[in-house]
């Protein structure tokens, strides 16, 4: 959990505001996923216990939508060719006061969460004994786990200017909800945006930054308000005047985005999203916020220190590395279980589960592949050329580190163990970006590793990401990351390569097949096609789909689909499969099941499976199963994958099983590395000249040699 975010711990009663431009479309209709997005985080911490309070705009925005039609309808044509006058504000609230309500009833009652809705003008609250009353009808639909909506009365409102009304004791929903946490005695007020939190200039402007902590007399000086609210009639001044008031009064506010689908969750996890108004805010100047910029540079600035030790010194941290794990297994282990605990309390996936589980045997594991990295070859400072290229002229080329790398990665904890140890061995800087799931679990990952790396280095070798908020500052520094490797869904590889200019390595999808010719020893084939698909079958190297040669539709085909069907893989067919079998067609042929699932597809033979492979793979593991070398060759020379077997599962395709210790990713593009990508692959060459005073002067001077030499080992 986030330091400055530590008050989240103590929240019982919170209250959310969600303003007009979350509730409704650019073009003025409901945002209906964003609306239901938002009931179902209201419901789930309805059930944590939680107190929960809605504060709400958009009546105005919904009714002006419903008169609008209406007015339409019983308009004649002559009337249409009018120049159409505004709506009265006031009617659309009326209007649209009913139907919005109707809306959250709806959307509550599905989710079996009663609502209720409180419909208050500011003159209500200079009478004590209605303040009174509110709080006792609050008190009362809280303890019957009801959760109170709240708006402003516009249908009624006698107020006109509501910046310039300084008389009205609230002027819109934003201070209205600040006023209500007041005098509910709220723990915690969440105004939900349309950005992320508040900016230090427009949020669309590249230079802006995200403030994580709003202090008033730094920032009141420093930041400059754009327009207001696209529909409503707030914005983030009103947010902003909104949310120092409540903080000035003791209740802490965060502003965030109501685009998300999770942040209010996120932000009562501890999350570091958005920006916190707090009393104490100023007296929090030791909690550093370290910009993605610092991070990047700190990372580089170790990696180099890291660089300047010894071959052995560098070894000795990786085996500190290994014996901290284990030694620590128990706290990893606990807090896994609870990142585990909330993802199936969730309803994640059964494949994402079982990336994000770390089992005593796994951190075993972890350590033993940390050892065998350590034991490795001294991959910094290897010559791997030498030529003379005159008298007294000697050119080098040497392997050096490539620098800083950024990892974005899902669900698998795992990976930030083998990675932290690939880039300890190469000598690289590295920035960590784990998925969410993993949060607890990346955390306590991050400190036993970093815990282990000496002071004359410093742990601000390895930088944990813990916000999402960084990531687009982070793709921007092409001045300081060298190399970008999203490891995850082919939604977040592509979204990171569109995002940056810095060079990202890695795959999109991992389309995996296995090919069983006509030739294939079929009890070999089962075992293999077995292997491939359920031995792990949620890894990028498991098999989707299975080709199969045509010749075999009379016994051998049968005899694959029944040892599949055995371990519970549920098979989909393509065109000519779906028939032959008469079982479902699958959707595409470029799928990633990453579950107990495949598609079965029959082919003429192995040149229609290469064309196959090629036009609805993702050139990451392919294997064929034959008796035929010819046809293996054909098979082997052809396919344009990373990673190409003959007679073996496609699980083998591991950084650990190609005895490289471990692997940062597997890449399937074609430019520095392909397939399972280990230490060498985060290595980059730099050229070294020795010479004795020689000098180019139109290469009159030099007489030019040429001559390899060899390279002592």
């Amino acid at each position: 959990m986030d330091p400055t975010r530590a008050f989240v711990t103590s929240v019982n009663r919170v209250i959310v505001k969600v303003g007009t431009a979350v509730v409704t479309r650019s073009d003025g209709r409901l945002a209906l996923g964003r609306l239901g997005a938002l009931c179902e985080q209201l419901k789930d911490l309805n059930l944590q216990g939680y107190e929960v309070i809605l504060v709400t705009s958009g009546a105005v925005g919904l009714g002006r939508q419903r008169l609008r039609y209406r007015k339409l309808a019983n308009s004649s044509f002559s009337d249409l060719q009018k120049p159409q006058g505004d709506l009265d504000g006031k009617a659309c609230a009326a209007v649209g006061q009913s139907s919005l309500m109707a809306l959250y009833d709806t959307m509550f009652s599905q989710l079996d969460v009663t609502s209720s809705q409180l419909l208050v003008n500011d003159g209500f609250f200079r009478d004590s004994g209605f303040r009174k009353q509110l709080s006792d009808t609050i008190t009362s639909l809280l303890e019957s786990k009801v959760i109170p909506i709240f708006n402003e009365n516009d249908a009624v409102s006698t107020r006109k200017a509501p910046y310039e009304d300084s008389s009205g004791i609230f002027w819109d929903n934003d201070s209205l909800a600040g006023l209500l946490a007041l005098e509910l005695k709220a723990d915690l007020l969440v105004l939900l945006s349309d950005v992320e939190g508040l900016y230090s200039g427009p949020p669309s402007d590249p230079n802006s930054k995200l403030i994580h902590t709003y202090i008033k007399e730094k920032h009141q000086r420093e930041v400059t308000f754009g327009d207001k609210s696209r529909l409503g009639r707030g914005g983030m001044t009103a947010k902003v005047n909104a949310a120092v008031c409540a903080a000035h009064a003791g209740i802490p506010v965060i502003i965030t985005s109501g685009y998300a689908t999770d942040n209010i969750i996120r932000v009562l996890q501890g999350e570091k999203i958005g920006t916190v108004f707090h009393r104490d805010a100023h007296l929090w100047k030791n909690i550093k916020e370290e910009s993605a910029h610092e991070m990047a540079v700190a990372a580089r600035n170790s990696s180099r220190r890291l660089q300047a030790l010894k071959s052995e010194e560098r070894r000795k941290i990786l085996l500190a590395v290994a014996d901290a794990l284990e030694k620590n297994q128990n706290m990893i282990m606990l807090e896994n279980q609870a990142d585990v605990a909330v993802a199936v309390a969730a309803g994640y996936d059964k494949s994402l589960i079982s990336r994000l589980t770390l089992k005593p045997e796994k951190i075993s594991s972890l350590a033993k592949s940390v050892r065998v990295l350590a034991d490795m070859e001294e991959p910094i400072g290897q010559i791997l050329k030498r030529t003379e290229l005159a008298d007294e002229l000697v050119l080098e080329k040497i392997s050096c580190p490539l620098g800083v790398l950024l990892i974005i990665f899902e669900s698998r904890p795992d990976a930030l163990v083998q990675i932290a140890a690939l880039a300890i061995r190469s000598g690289n800087g590295l920035l960590l970006k784990g998925g969410k799931e993993a949060r607890r679990s990346n955390a306590v990952l991050h400190k036993v590793i970093t815990s282990a790396i000496p002071d004359t280095v410093s742990g601000k070798l390895i930088g944990l990401v813990t916000s999402r908020d960084e990531i687009p500052d982070l793709l921007k520094l092409d001045d300081v990351i060298d190399l970008v490797v999203p490891r995850g869904s082919n939604k977040l590889v592509s979204q990171i390569k569109e995002s940056t200019r810095i060079p990202v390595l890695g795959h999109a999808d991992g389309i995996c097949h296995v090919y069983v010719d006509k030739s294939a020893n079929i009890e070999m084939a089962k075992q293999i096609v077995r292997d491939a698909k359920t031995d792990y079958p949620a890894a990028c190297n498991a098999m989707e789909t299975l080709l199969v040669h045509k010749d075999l539709c009379n016994g051998g085909l049968n005899e694959l689909i029944l040892e599949l069907q055995r371990e519970g893989v549920q098979i989909y067919g393509g065109p000519k499969a779906s028939a032959v079998l008469n079982i479902s067609e699958a959707s595409s042929l470029h799928h990633e099941y990453s579950s107990l699932a495949c598609t079965i597809e029959i082919v003429e033979d192995v040149f229609v499976a290469i064309d196959h492979i090629n036009k609805h793979g993702s050139a990451h593991t392919e294997c064929i199963v034959t008796e035929d070398s010819e046809v293996a060759e054909t098979f082997l020379s052809q396919v344009d994958s990373a990673a190409v077997f003959h007679n073996a599962s496609t699980r083998f395709c591991d950084g650990a099983r190609f005895g490289l210790g471990a692997e940062v990713g597997i890449s399937t593009s074609r430019i520095h590395a392909r397939g399972p990508v280990g230490v060498e692959g985060l290595l980059t060459k730099k050229w070294i000249l020795r010479g004795n005073g020689q000098v180019v002067d139109g290469d009159r001077g030099v007489s030019y040699t040429y001559k390899e030499q060899l390279i002592e080992a």
